[in-house]
């Protein structure tokens, strides 16, 4: 798997539409919802693409011969609907054939505009190929939904498509939560020991405590102890990156550090969602990190509330 702007004129445009502003369905999986941002600056332009960097993933909606088809564009908020979409080929037809990666066929994210309210989330795939899940979220706004899959074909890669996802209902704008290198939610403490570097490879150690105590027995969630997606403010480009090692691999310890190698595709802010399995539960521990700069610690740790299992 690979590795947010205001909302726009065509949001308002939407706004003005519908008499409401928008957000999006609330996942069944670990949740990330900051009620009280920390401060930070005015959202900043994005640079370009750092030379030498892989190409940011979720920007399009077709690529390579695949498009994404959400068949749910819009929902209202706080009501539980079903997220349905389907993948594409070239020939029209629903994609039903995808390689299991990480215990799933496919992985679906889906994250406010604003960076503040994050879901990692499983469909249901029909035999149609018609995927689905039902999702509800409190908060109206501009969402982004990511299906990060890979066909199962010769010679098919991995891809990660995006499409627009609005939700009717009394818009309240956030500010993308400030610079930090510590974590907290449900109890746990995650630091972050480096940041991410403008088209260079960079290893990210990230270390899980509770109460004080490192916590040594992580149990593997999808194949993994830890799961890391980075999105970059503004535009919302992906990274999905990978731990290093696996569990039962003779070598990878369950805690409390989950190492990461992930490669920023510009420099700008990104908001780091690192999901992790304790004690028969998955939580979700969010950071904001500046490509390129250090974060800064000055702002109260952002508190991530978890939600139901992936």
């Amino acid at each position: 798997m690979h590795a947010g702007l205001k909302i726009t004129a065509f949001a308002a445009a939407l706004a003005a539409t519908f008499g409401t502003a928008y957000g999006v369905g609330q996942g069944i999986g670990p949740v990330v919802e900051d009620k009280t941002p920390a401060r930070h600056d005015a959202h900043e332009s994005d640079s370009g693409p750092e030379q030498g960097s892989p190409p940011a993933g979720g920007l399009q909606i077709s690529e390579s011969g695949y498009s994404l088809d959400l068949r749910t564009p819009r929902v209202q908020a706080g009501h539980t609907a079903d997220l349905r979409f389907t993948v594409r080929g070239d020939d029209g037809r629903a994609v039903t054939a995808f390689r299991r990666e990480h215990d799933k066929e496919l992985h679906l994210i889906v994250a406010s505009r604003d960076l503040n309210t994050y879901r990692h989330v499983h469909p249901v795939r029909a035999v149609d190929g018609t995927w689905s899940i039902p999702l509800s979220l409190p908060r109206a706004g501009g969402y982004r939904v990511f299906a990060d899959f890979t066909p199962d074909r010769k010679g098919a890669e991995n891809l990660v498509l995006g499409a627009d996802l609005a939700v009717s209902g009394a818009y309240d704008p956030q500010p993308v939560p400030a610079p930090d290198t510590t974590a907290t939610t449900d109890g746990y403490e995650v630091k972050l020991g480096a940041a991410l570097r403008p088209g260079a490879a960079r290893e990210l150690k990230l270390t899980v405590s509770r109460d004080g105590k490192p916590v040594t027995d992580l149990q593997p969630y999808l194949g993994a102890y830890g799961h890391l997606v980075a999105l970059r403010s503004g535009d919302l480009a992906y990274l999905h990156v990978h731990p290093h090692g696996e569990p039962g691999d003779g070598m990878t310890e369950p805690g409390p550090a989950i190492s990461f190698t992930a490669t920023a595709p510009s420099g700008g802010t990104y908001r780091l969602f690192l999901d992790f399995k304790h004690e028969g539960k998955v939580h979700t521990a969010a950071f904001t990190v500046r490509a390129g700069g250090a974060a800064t610690t000055e702002e109260t740790p952002q508190e991530s509330s978890e939600g139901h299992g992936h």
